[in-house]
């Protein structure tokens, strides 16, 4: 089995969970809003917790697509750039190792930052579900850190870059 055809086999069970999970968080908000409209517009009520709800699940789908696309190599990549050190592979396995550790800084830092806001949100209470605030910032968190290690993976393990998502210039 080829390193591409496992990467495949490996991440489809990931991207299928992700996107269930991405479809519920959807599902969810549109009836939420849908219902809050047919209230607000047909009976001058509606149901204050429907924001906040889709505040909340929208925030969590957003991270949890992030996730999602940086094992299938949907994150914006830069490949006409890279792509010019095809035919030199020493090159490209520096810039491979230098890209890696970027995502690996850039993603760590993000990491730090979410979890110093789920500190800061154990403390407190959303102001009409009551649910914590560390709920809003967890998902940053989360998405992060699973970006780090499978950066980290493609690091050790020295996954080539994939550069057949994209190729084509704009």
């Amino acid at each position: 089995m080829t390193n591409d055809a496992h990467n495949a086999v490996a991440t489809k069970p990931f991207q299928t969970i992700c996107n269930a999970l991405m479809a519920s968080c959807l599902g969810v908000m549109a009836v939420a809003v849908f219902i809050n409209v047919v209230l607000r517009y047909g009976f001058g009520s509606g149901i204050a917790a429907s924001e906040e709800l889709s505040r909340l699940l929208f925030v969590w789908m957003v991270f949890i697509g992030a996730t999602a696309a940086y094992p299938a190599g949907e994150h914006m990549a830069f490949t006409s750039l890279v792509a010019m050190l095809r035919k030199r592979p020493v090159a490209m396995r520096a810039m491979t190792v230098v890209i890696r550790l970027l995502v690996l800084l850039g993603s760590s830092l993000v990491a730090w930052g979410a979890w110093q806001q789920v500190r800061v949100g154990l403390g407190g209470k959303s102001v009409v579900m009551g649910y914590s605030t560390a709920l809003l910032p967890l998902p940053a968190l989360m998405c992060t850190a699973s970006i780090d290690l499978m950066a980290l993976w493609e690091l050790v393990k020295q996954t080539p870059l994939d550069l057949g998502h994209g190729v084509e210039v704009e």
